[in-house]
């Protein structure tokens, strides 16, 4: 099971937020998070991010990472979009 937080800012104010979680179990937890992120992707109506070495560092660091504009192969009406593990 996998809980997951999204927020999307623009200009450093939130504008949007969702928790959803993902209880389907996958063979390896990197799976999980997969399913989980593209699940949360679909709940805000965000595109799917490229996931960078940037990501796997901070995400295996601070269990939080955050997603660029320029990351994002669709236009986006945000500056970023964070997601941490609950």
């Amino acid at each position: 099971m996998v809980k997951l937080e999204g927020k999307t800012f623009k200009a450093n104010l939130m504008v949007r937020q969702a928790e959803i979680v993902y209880e389907e179990n996958k063979d390896t937890f990197v799976k999980e998070l997969e399913g989980a992120l593209v699940l949360l992707c679909h709940t805000l109506e965000v595109p799917i991010p490229l996931w960078l070495s940037k990501n796997t560092h901070e995400f295996a660091a601070f269990r939080q990472t955050i997603f660029f504009s320029d990351q994002f192969t669709e236009k986006v009406s945000f500056d970023r979009f964070q997601i941490r593990l609950r």
